[in-house]
């Protein structure tokens, strides 16, 4: 069994975990063909699409970041998720959903910095930053894309998910990390 955590974006992270966190597998999926200026052309969708089928392997337990609120570019982001959703769907496979809020809790990340009273929202590098070393501290786990960083802390809720439903010790423990599984746990 596999539990798999999949950031979707123009550059795809996809990781896939066995039943105590070990890395199966970690890549960077991007979709070849000609590019579009801003967005995605049909050729890098479907190919992207066709990428993700072939990795899918029956049993897997697989996670999906949602669309991030107010994304600048939502026809892409609306034609990545869609499509990869459905090719899920289109090998007979369920998946469960976390959202990027819960993905940055996961790791104890906030998107604030500084003191009450003076704190300000990080910016998209600084997010990204934050989270890379949340991910590098709390697991020990560092890629040079943060595609694939957000994609490992998805697989790690996908274990714990999965961990909880079944009534197993989990792997992560921390109260945040806790409250996001049972969040998850009690949409389904």
């Amino acid at each position: 069994m596999r539990f798999i955590g999949i950031d979707p974006a123009t550059k795809t992270g996809f990781v896939a975990l066995d039943i105590d966190g070990n890395i199966l597998e970690q890549i960077e999926l991007k979709g070849k063909g000609p590019t579009v200026k801003g967005g995605i052309s049909v050729e890098q969708l479907v190919s992207l699409e066709n990428q993700l089928f072939k990795m899918l392997e029956p049993g897997d337990e697989i996670m999906i970041e949602q669309p991030a609120m107010g994304t600048q570019k939502g026809v892409t982001t609306g034609m990545i998720h869609g499509g990869l959703r459905t090719i899920i769907h289109r090998k007979g496979m369920a998946f469960n959903e976390i959202n990027p809020i819960q993905t940055k809790k996961y790791v104890s990340v906030t998107g604030w910095t500084g003191e009450v009273g003076s704190k300000r929202r990080l910016k998209d590098k600084e997010k990204k930053a934050a989270v890379a070393e949340a991910a590098k501290s709390l697991f020990g786990f560092t890629h040079k894309s943060d595609n694939v960083t957000d994609a490992y802390i998805i697989a790690r809720a996908a274990v714990n998910l999965y961990r909880m439903r079944e009534y197993m010790p989990l792997l992560d423990t921390e109260i945040y990390q806790v409250e996001v599984i049972e969040s998850i746990l009690n949409k389904e």
